[in-house]
């Protein structure tokens, strides 16, 4: 029997890691009782661009946040032979919103699937409850690790009885003589309190530290010993906040003598011998919103005497006199409980023993066997696996995204405009429409990819369009590489593209500083919204708007000047469209996809059928005219289209390809039509040689994107436009392909 093993896994330093290094060392290891050997390999997750240097069995690694990372995941495990698959799920390891990135992988597996489920959140968001019904209906068996657990699913995420299977958290077999262990720490003297885990906020430590004063005062021997390091998503975003406060806490209650810090992540050998030279464990957790608790489970395991607040594995594990139990925040009660149990040996000897016993009954190679005899019940009874049927996107196709040739192109300035080649030209300078347009892209690459390249640029191009804004609200342009001014005031285009950006910064912001920037600039342009005349500055200026209405959609003020806007298109299309010409000028020009993709936005947000028919109308055109034969042919802007006339083929531009690849993925938003994303598909592909002269624009050398088709062939200059119009594109199509895996979600 061979199995899939997907989690974290040391050394990253992860409680989940642990978890699923033990339960595959307890399954593979042979016992008389198997009828046939166990063996596997492990699918380690990755964070935040984190390597590590894995042990044999890990045979293959998938980044958190990279989408085809999951692809390529499933792919070798289909290949692999396995025979089953287990899947350690908990949300803050898998990539996208919830982790919903490991759903495109178990949809395409072709084995049974067994999920542990390490976190079951009573109160969940529409995603989380989502995300995890949909991976408890591709499981055959669910594993829990508390009644509480099994309560949940069934209760609020309405999963099959049949399926769940309690299997208690396994415990290493490792056992210390405390006598001996309290000798190697030099504590012979001493009585230890122990806390262990990973450090933030809720553990609430500083409940210990404000019991230890009055205790202390009749046992001064204690030592309290908090063994751990912060959790890496704390430090990212905090720092050391939450352990500088325990520290100034300590001095501040004089108990420096009597409480330490040990600032790591230790080996599991290494804690079981503090935990057995622990007189007592406490987890002072300050809610009870954990179902499961793997340091809880090793404290018991060991033998050691516990004292808990009331979360919910608590409850079930310290049942039946294996433990104690104090409310949250009550220092109190728990300085009268550490008092009564130091006072009297007997009681403390006695509450070690039954945990002691307990713990004997849930070492790791039973629990292993007990994982071995479930997944052999699974395997005899030959079940049916259901493949989800392939989008026509396909991610695999798309070279690995990168921003190398964005960082060369950008200063401390911003995005220089052109290139000669894959060089910046210097003597082009800077333009806000670029500044927007990378400003765009880096906020949504850090908003899927949480790449931290991305959230070092973003300050870069909002700045940059902070310092070409006028008193009026209005924007500059061009900007010389000597920092001169070139423009008074830019085109009504830019001032619209501007205006994209920044509404999808106000509902995507990466942190709070960049919001309040972008939200003065935002309103100190307002006032020209409804200034405009360009029927391109009127669309892009609705995408922004669109997008700031979607978290806040209350203002009125706002609604009603894209209802104005997109009444403005409407009169365009009134007046220039006929039976055979469904568009908004007796032409098509540049740009083109973003003046219906303009009102697929607004009718989203306006609940506007009028807008949602000529929205589909327009889109519909395009594709008859730039699709008609399974590519995207886009109309070149040496004379464009006009109605009547013949269309010009060459100087075909990315950022006309970009719109109609954001008009497709709208479209589907609206509609969840398949087609779209079909149509879509096939848009971004023109970058990949699916065009009428059929060569790449993408340069695989510098990762950058050539300007444009003309009739002498490629134009290989990759300026800042063509090149963040791929990959805007490229985004989207992840995004889109996501989307699609959701559509059951209705995400």
């Amino acid at each position: 029997m061979k199995l899939a093993y997907i989690g974290t896994y040391p050394p990253r330093e992860c409680g989940i890691g642990t978890f699923t290094m033990n339960l595959y060392k307890s399954m593979i290891t042979n016992t008389v009782t198997r009828k046939e050997p166990v063996e596997g390999f492990i699918v380690a997750m990755n964070d935040h661009e984190q390597n590590y240097h894995y042990p044999e069995e890990v045979k293959l690694t998938i980044k958190q946040e990279h989408q085809r990372d999951y692809l390529e995941a499933v792919k070798f495990i289909n290949l692999s032979g396995a025979d089953l698959c287990i899947l350690e799920h908990e949300f803050g390891i898998f990539g996208g919103q919830n982790g919903i990135y490991i759903l495109p992988l178990l949809y395409r597996l072709e084995i049974p699937l067994v999920v542990t489920l390490h976190t079951i959140v009573k109160e969940p968001s529409y995603t989380e409850k989502a995300v995890l019904q949909e991976i408890c209906k591709m499981a055959h068996k669910i594993i829990v690790m508390s009644q509480k657990a099994i309560e949940f699913l069934i209760e609020i995420y309405n999963v099959d009885k049949d399926k769940i299977v309690f299997i208690a958290h396994g415990v290493p077999d490792i056992q210390f003589c405390q006598e001996q262990t309290k000798k190697d720490f030099n504590l012979e003297k001493k009585k230890l309190l122990l806390t262990f885990g990973i450090l933030s906020r809720n553990k609430g430590i500083e409940t210990v530290l404000y019991a230890l004063p009055k205790l202390l005062e009749k046992h001064p021997d204690i030592l309290y010993v908090v063994l751990g390091k912060t959790h890496p998503n704390v430090i990212r975003h905090s720092g050391e906040e939450y352990r500088n406060y325990l520290q100034l806490l300590t001095k501040k209650l004089n108990l420096s003598k009597h409480v330490v810090f040990i600032n790591e992540f230790i080996s599991q050998k290494e804690l079981f011998k503090y935990l057995s030279a622990s007189d007592i464990y406490i987890t002072p957790y300050l809610n009870e919103a954990q179902i499961t608790s793997g340091t809880l489970s090793y404290a018991v395991g060991v033998g050691s005497a516990v004292i808990s607040t009331p979360y919910w594995h608590a409850l079930e594990l310290l049942d039946e006199g294996r433990g104690k139990l104090f409310d949250f925040n009550d220092s109190e009660r728990l300085s009268l409980i550490l008092m009564d149990l130091l006072d009297n040996p007997e009681k403390l000897k006695k509450l070690r023993k039954k945990a002691f016993d307990y713990g004997r009954t849930i070492t790791w190679p039973k629990s292993g066997d007990k994982y071995v005899e479930l997944i052999q019940q699974i395997l005899a009874e030959k079940p049916q696996i259901v493949v989800a049927k392939e989008t026509t996107i396909d991610p695999l196709i798309l070279p690995p995204f990168s921003l190398e040739h964005i960082k060369r192109l950008t200063d401390d300035t911003g995005i220089i405009q052109h290139a000669k080649f894959g060089i910046p030209n210097l003597k082009e300078g800077y333009c806000i429409d670029d500044n927007a347009r990378a400003l765009l892209m880096v906020l949504m690459t850090y908003q899927q990819k949480k790449d931290k390249i991305a959230l070092n640029l973003t300050p870069i191009y909002l700045s940059y369009i902070h310092y070409m804004q006028n008193e009026d609200g209005t924007f500059r342009n061009f900007l010389s590489f000597s920092r001169n001014f070139l423009d008074e005031v830019g085109s009504e285009d830019s001032f619209g593209r501007t205006i994209w950006a920044l509404g999808y910064l106000l509902n995507n912001p990466p942190n709070d500083s960049y919001y309040q920037t972008g939200k003065i600039i935002f309103f100190d342009a307002a006032k020209n919204f409804e200034k405009i005349n360009s029927i391109r500055s009127i669309a892009n200026t609705m995408l922004g708007i669109s997008h700031y209405l979607k978290s806040n959609p209350s203002d009125d003020s706002m609604i009603e000047t894209l209802n104005t806007l997109a009444g403005k298109l409407i009169k365009q299309y009134e007046e220039n469209s006929s039976p055979d010409w469904k568009w908004f000028e007796p032409l098509l020009a540049y740009d083109n996809g973003i003046l219906p993709l303009a009102l697929l936005h607004a009718a989203e947000i306006l609940k506007n059928e009028k807008i949602s028919a000529i929205a589909l109308e327009t889109t519909n055109f395009l594709s008859e005219i730039m699709l008609k034969d399974g590519y995207l042919s886009i109309i070149g802007n040496e004379k464009w289209y006009k109605k009547g006339g013949e269309r010009s083929l060459f100087a075909q531009q990315p950022l006309d390809a970009l719109a109609m690849v954001l008009m497709y993925r709208q479209a589907f938003q609206l509609t969840k039509e398949r087609e779209f994303l079909t149509k879509l598909f096939s848009c971004f592909m023109w970058f990949l040689g699916e065009n009428d002269i059929r060569m790449t624009l993408f340069d695989f050398e510098t990762n950058g994107c050539c300007d444009g088709l003309e009739s002498y062939g490629i134009n290989r200059n990759q300026g800042a436009e063509s090149s963040l119009a791929y990959l805007i594109s490229h985004l989207v199509v992840m995004e889109a392909f996501e989307a699609f895996e959701q559509k059951d979600l209705a995400l």
